[in-house]
């Protein structure tokens, strides 16, 4: 049920973003100002092999940092040329949605919290680098081929209308959650299985709870609280010892409970993959911890917060609420100002969550979603292990 209710929100979540950026665009085109936008920057986009009607594509899928890769992929539709369209759909899950933000403000307000402006502009800045390359690539490879000239008559400026704004929004955000909707559903239930089970065995979990038992039975029955309280409803007539004592009993009990969750999640199916992946990944300096979170991504980037919370003993967390996560990781040991930039590059550019695999899917094939998930990860890989390795070449590795 869970996965399901999970499913279904993670598609409707889509849609009121979906129907703004095309709300959005149908200003733009309505107003004949797309036309020029596309006019002016063909030149430069030229260059990377890609046209300058991809510009809105871009941009609406995070080009100025929160937006969305679906709507990215569905603004692809206005290219002519079949190769400069999948390469731009290729290319757009590179940018900043709104997805990678929680995952961002997490790390750079542990590691770069006195930089966090420069910090999101020199993130804005490698996006589109990154993405153009990428689209030079792509376009000097697989899609090697000549360039579609820019022929375009420039319409009249005029106002749109109310009425054909919103027709031209319905009925694509409408094609979108009749196409896309079943897939992405499907897909994010799989991927909450694979995050929840086979989970621990019933010997397991009553371990668990006899620990929990006997801590509360030591907490009760020891003698400055014998006989002061007979539950936590009487807590209040607790002199300042024994709320010290109980507070502490909290934490224990806490502390049982992250543990627990810690090892449910590593006998998962997603636990499994990021133990077998911890070889692959530890010259980036990520563990089987990080790698679990990074799976859980592939559901919707902003789950990364929220399972790096459980993977790493910090709780039960809101992935809009990163806070005291920053500080824990801050205090880690094992995590630095190089670890986190590493892996902030990381999920920037490794692979698209399912719901832009799946539009991809819709816009072009199976073939072009797979290279897609493909091409992502070895650019992510190549990208990070090149910063990771160079950072402790200049001695920033230390704590």
């Amino acid at each position: 049920v869970s996965g399901i209710i999970g499913g279904v929100g993670g598609v409707l979540g889509f849609v009121p973003l979906i129907m703004f950026m095309f709300f959005s665009i149908a200003i733009i085109e309505d107003s004949g100002y797309m036309a020029r936008v596309a006019y002016m920057l063909d030149r430069v986009l030229r260059w990377f092999g890609l046209h300058g009607n991809s510009v809105m594509a871009l941009v609406v899928s995070g080009g100025i940092s929160g937006g969305c890769a679906i709507p990215g992929v569905l603004a692809t539709r206005v290219l002519r040329d079949p190769k400069e369209r999948i390469a731009t759909l290729l290319v757009v899950p590179f940018m900043n949605c709104g997805a990678k933000l929680p995952v961002y403000a997490m790390l750079i307000g542990a590691f770069f919290s006195k930089d966090k402006a420069r910090m999101m502009f020199i993130l804005t800045l490698l996006s589109w680098g990154f993405a153009l390359f990428a689209a030079k690539i792509i376009r000097s490879t697989v899609l090697k081929g000549p360039k579609t000239p820019f022929v375009m008559e420039l319409p009249p400026y005029r106002a749109p209308t109310i009425r054909g704004l919103f027709i031209h929004t319905w009925e694509r955000t409408w094609h979108y959650m009749k196409k896309a909707g079943t897939v992405i559903l499907t897909f994010s239930v799989l991927l909450w299985a694979m995050m929840t089970f086979p989970g621990l065995s019933q010997d397991q979990i009553n371990t668990f709870e006899t620990q929990r038992k006997e801590l509360a039975s030591a907490f009760f029955h020891s003698p400055d609280i014998k006989g002061m309280v007979k539950g936590e409803k009487d807590l209040s007539a607790l002199n300042q010892k024994a709320a010290s004592r109980y507070l502490d009993f909290r934490s224990r009990m806490n502390y049982i409970g992250t543990l627990q969750q810690q090892a449910a999640l590593k006998r998962t199916i997603a636990g499994w993959i990021g133990q077998r992946l911890e070889s692959i990944t530890r010259p980036l300096g990520f563990d089987y911890r990080t790698n679990i979170a990074l799976v859980g991504g592939f559901a919707a980037k902003e789950v990364v917060v929220s399972t790096l919370g459980t993977a790493y003993s910090l709780g039960a967390v809101d992935p809009e609420e990163t806070g005291s996560i920053s500080e824990r990781l801050k205090r880690d040991p094992n995590w630095n100002p190089l670890q986190a930039f590493t892996l902030i590059v990381f999920t920037m550019l490794y692979v698209p969550c399912i719901a832009t695999v799946i539009s991809i899917r819709k816009e072009s094939s199976w073939g072009w979603a797979g290279f897609s998930i493909l091409f992502n990860l070895i650019v992510a890989y190549v990208v990070s292990l090149c910063i990771r390795q160079a950072g402790m070449a200049l001695g920033m590795g230390g704590g």
